[in-house]
């Protein structure tokens, strides 16, 4: 009996091909990915031993797909919009160059030549069509089939016709082949896998193949053969449930993932609602020191200035694609607690702590416990969230929110924040800590604006504790010495008071020392809260993302 993948929830992962000339360049084709393989040697990024021979996916793929925000309604629009924002968001220069088509995509049957055929009314300039478009700013493609009769929402599968698909797929300029097992034939996903690998070798285009087998068969140990990443559980879903189960899964797997091939925990949920901003940030977190591939599932063009906080950050990817190509390993998880630690080149180690649980937990280990040599120095962690900079003789330590995570890029030396100053940039805004209209008498508002660049968006941080504006004549000042949410934060002349220190916390966020309350974009849990002039305040501690801010 042929095995079918439930309908009411197809599967959502990036695995797709990329392309190069015709069937006559296959010879060609195969020269260049040898090159691209030698070259990347040459760089510092070689393929792991027994990747499959392409030049493909030395370095996670990073992009979007269509199914979890759009399932079946994707449309020739909706992609080229999402080409668009990647583009001019700064996501594709961050490395974000894949925009994937999942499912539904074809007509219900093929032409009478066999071939696969677009559906004219959601791709009306077929695939070839909007790959000319996606290409035209820079990015790839990537399309969806199925190892079976039929894709999981049941139209025309690639089972039988392997050659023939991925001819189309090349003549169609497709980059990415996501290749999904619904309405298998009885044999195994590595025989049907290794047809279609083989198809697209000879279709004279060098496509990236990623298999989407769900974690069965125990693909891992046989993926880097036949793909450039493989998913290693079932579908994902915008859940932080869904966020751990796969965590765990996938976390153990880190002997199989290198350069060539990767080991893929499905999509990114991050930005489609069903989890907090905490959660939302351990999830990209957790993929970059995983070395996951980072392709994105959510309504890109529409998404919140919160939401592009957590994918454009740029030291967090740069942990995802470090060179090196380590998957993190988990160096402890006593009570929930998890220590994962990944090398990175130049002798750095990306720490990601953990906090599994639903209350805050400190979490601790040592630079020896994740691999760094001893340092007369010191060790600089510098925290890829915050920006935040501290120097510890050897302990690696921080408060984690539940279901939070605190990721240190950890050196050896000494490094600090004290004494250097910076704009304040809030998470939830994309805007700047500001002292209105560059005022500089006691009482003048603090707010948020448009960082410019400008004295009254600079702010010194002190041994004391305190954030000084203008040179360090001024102090940011819960307002009349209040602890009160609601408080209205103000400049005033510094005069030491509890009321002008602050705490610059491993989440992200600032407290009052006095209060103990967080530093708060009034109303910014709203969009109509993150405009110029809305000004700060004092609230209690809630994890959102008007609450988060970084050293710029």
């Amino acid at each position: 009996m042929p095995r079918t993948r439930r309908k009411a929830r197809t599967p959502r992962s990036s695995c797709a091909p990329r392309t190069l000339p015709t069937r006559a360049g296959t010879a060609l084709g195969t020269v260049l990915a040898l090159l691209a393989v030698s070259a990347a040697w040459v760089m510092g990024a070689a393929p792991q031993a027994g990747a499959l021979p392409n030049g493909q996916a030395l370095t996670p793929p990073m992009g979007w797909n269509s199914w979890n925000k759009f399932g079946c309604n994707v449309t020739e629009q909706k992609v080229e919009a999402v080409a668009d924002y990647l583009v001019s968001s700064g996501l594709a220069a961050a490395g974000y160059s894949f925009v994937d088509i999942d499912d539904c995509w074809m007509a219900g049957s093929r032409d009478p030549g066999g071939h696969l055929v677009p559906d004219p009314v959601k791709f009306p300039d077929g695939i070839s069509g909007t790959a000319a478009y996606v290409h035209g700013k820079g990015l790839k493609l990537g399309i969806y089939e199925s190892a079976g009769t039929k894709t999981c929402a049941g139209y025309p599968g690639s089972l039988g016709h392997e050659r023939t698909d991925a001819n189309s797929f090349a003549s169609w300029g497709v980059d990415l082949l996501k290749y999904d097992n619904c309405n298998d034939d009885g044999t195994s996903a590595q025989q049907r896998d290794t047809t279609m690998r083989d198809a697209l070798a000879g279709s004279g285009r060098a496509i990236l193949f990623s298999l989407c087998e769900w974690g069965v068969d125990n693909v891992w140990t046989w993926g880097a053969g036949v793909g450039n990443m493989w998913r290693t559980t079932g579908d994902i879903n915008d859940s932080y449930g869904s966020l751990l189960s796969i965590f765990h899964a996938n976390v153990k797997l880190a002997q199989y993932a290198g350069p060539g091939g990767w080991n893929d925990p499905d999509m990114l949920e991050v930005g489609n609602g069903g989890m907090s901003f905490t959660e939302d940030r351990s999830e990209f977190s957790l993929w970059a020191e995983m070395a996951a591939p980072l392709i994105t599932g959510n309504d890109l063009p529409n998404s919140s200035t919160a939401t592009a906080s957590i994918l454009g950050n740029r030291d967090v990817v740069a942990v995802d694609q470090d060179a090196l190509g380590k998957q993190g390993v988990q160096v402890s998880a006593a009570g929930g607690l998890d220590v994962l630690a990944k090398p990175l080149t130049g002798g750095d180690v990306s720490v990601a702590l953990f906090n599994e649980n639903s209350g805050a937990a400190t979490i601790s280990t040592t630079a020896s416990a994740v691999g760094l040599p001893a340092s007369s120095n010191g060790y600089s962690l510098d925290n890829l969230w915050s920006h935040v900079k501290t120097t510890t003789s050897g302990a690696i330590s921080a408060t984690v929110p539940g279901h939070g995570t605190v990721l240190f890029r950890v050196s050896t030396g000494s490094a600090t924040s004290t004494g250097t100053t910076h704009a304040l940039v809030g998470a939830s805004s994309g805007r700047c800590l500001d002292a209105y209209d560059n005022g500089t008498a006691p009482g003048t508002k603090i707010e948020i604006w448009g960082c410019n660049g400008g004295a009254n968006q600079k702010a010194t941080l002190t041994a004391a504790g305190e954030l000084r504006l203008y040179a360090g004549t001024q102090c940011l000042d819960a307002t009349g010495g209040a602890t009160t949410a609601g408080t209205k934060v103000e400049l005033w002349t510094c005069n030491g008071g509890t009321n002008q220190q602050w705490r610059l916390n491993a989440d992200g966020t600032i407290t009052g020392v006095q209060s103990g309350l967080c530093l708060d974009v009034t109303g910014g849990d709203q969009p109509s809260g993150n405009v110029d002039g809305t000004q700060l305040e004092l609230w209690n501690c809630n994890g959102g993302a008007n609450q988060q801010w970084r050293l710029s």
